[in-house]
């Protein structure tokens, strides 16, 4: 007796494909935005801070997160646009578009780390305040927001990683906005039947000549 092997149809993935794809885009989106909400709340807060020593004596200095550096908070803008865009195109340009989205995530990593150290902002303060331009700030001491700044990069990055990897089944824009250039079959006219009045009736509704002369 011969056994009948069972081969799944090709479409068997279909279902579990299409839950993949919704899920990841939730969270793509959630992360994204809230990524780039969090990067730029996180810049425009107190990172550092410090003192300059004056002739009245010491002088409090702070230096917000765009003080010390604009990348993060270019980027999350980028990044934010890179988001939205992803659902405008296709294939490989959604391929290129989610790359930016990681990359933007990356960069803000790296520049808020690189700004959590940074001491740069609070000594050109400090040769302001004392007049003097080799002045540097005293005291030097930095905040939690650099590392927050991190964290908003860091869901950036996950946003585009997840692009990267389920993109391909994310919907895009609707095909009516799409213009491919190729003519649109017209209408079949309906042969009209001179025995049937009613058929010549249509003929003259649209326009017709149902005599064919």
């Amino acid at each position: 007796m011969g056994y009948v092997t069972a081969v799944p149809h090709p479409r068997s993935e279909a279902p579990g494909s299409a839950r993949a794809g919704r899920l990841s885009l939730a969270v793509a989106l959630l992360s994204g935005a809230l990524g780039a909400a969090v990067a730029l709340l996180a810049t425009r807060q107190e990172w550092s801070q410090g003192t300059a020593t004056v002739a009245g004596g010491a002088f409090p200095l702070t230096a917000k997160g765009s003080d010390v550096t604009g990348v993060p908070a270019a980027l999350a803008i980028v990044g934010l646009a890179a988001l939205v865009a992803v659902f405008a195109v296709r294939r490989a340009g959604r391929l290129v578009v989610a790359a930016l989205l990681a990359l933007s995530g990356v960069g803000i990593v790296a520049a808020a780390l690189l700004g959590a150290s940074d001491s740069a902002a609070l000594d050109e303060q400090a040769a302001q305040a004392s007049g003097d331009t080799s002045a540097s700030v005293d005291a030097l001491s930095h905040t939690a927001w650099p590392y927050v700044a991190v964290v908003g990069g860091a869901l950036i990055l996950l946003a585009g990683l997840l692009a990267l990897r389920y993109g391909r089944l994310w919907p895009g824009m609707s095909g009516r906005y799409e213009r491919t250039g190729t003519p649109q079959p017209r209408p079949k006219t309906p042969a009209v039947d001179p025995d049937r009045p009613e058929d010549l009736w249509k003929a003259l509704d649209r326009g017709e000549d149902p005599t064919g002369a």
